[in-house]
């Protein structure tokens, strides 16, 4: 009798990075960016994306575990099936320079995603995601149209909202890509919130002001 044929195991980078979208995955859960198994995150290390497996809750996942597809979504490493947002995730490699991408059911800029077309402009880290965020149109999950929605909402960006669905952001790093996702849901909150002060409407900054955040915050950060 044949044995299956195994695909090969993860080189020391790929277990390094693999192991960094557990990290990120399992981090989700714990800030309440997610809730079960839903939204996914994953990495890119040189033409291979490695990326959370669909349906397994992140705390059973283990070194073992590593799911890994080519550009063109055909499955290079691992035996569990990549997430069913796969052609998302592929979309955006494909168009930026993304090295890492995280996807959330995040509460707060989900429900935002069901009021406006873009986030508005409530604080200067918006400037940080490139501008006013958008909201994509709604589209079946999983599908090729919700990729496409999303590439359109994040021309200019590194951030955009699902409508009715959830947030995607990416980065040069995991934590980068975490980190505006989780800067885009507390401006979310930050915006219900104070839209909800009965007759008061909250102030909004101005292309202008965001363009000067904007140059204050490429010099952000230790430097070497």
């Amino acid at each position: 009798m044949r044995a299956r044929e195994q695909t090969p195991g993860p080189d020391d980078r790929t277990a390094r990075t693999w192991a960094e979208v557990v990290v990120t995955a399992r981090r989700s859960t714990a800030d309440g960016l997610v809730v079960g198994t839903s939204g996914n995150v994953s990495a890119r290390v040189g033409d291979v994306v490695l990326v959370t497996p669909s349906g397994v809750p992140y705390e059973r996942l283990g070194p073992g575990d590593a799911v890994g597809v080519d550009l063109d979504g055909r499955q290079v490493l691992g035996e569990l099936a990549p997430t069913s947002e796969l052609p998302l995730h592929l979309a955006v490699y494909r168009a930026t320079d993304a090295a890492a991408i995280v996807h959330t059911h995040a509460v707060h800029a989900t429900a935002v995603s069901t009021l406006v077309t873009e986030v508005p402009p409530i604080h200067y880290m918006t400037a940080a995601l490139g501008g006013p965020v958008r909201v994509a149109p709604y589209a079946l999950y999983g599908s090729e149209e919700l990729a496409d929605n999303a590439l359109r909402a994040l021309d200019g960006r590194t951030g955009c909202l699902l409508q009715n669905h959830g947030t995607l952001t990416y980065g040069a790093t995991l934590d980068q890509a975490y980190d505006r996702t989780a800067q885009l849901e507390w401006m979310c909150r930050v915006w219900l919130t104070a839209v909800t002060v009965p007759g008061r409407t909250p102030s909004l900054l101005s292309p202008e002001r965001l363009a000067e955040a904007a140059e204050r915050l490429r010099g952000y950060g230790q430097h070497g």
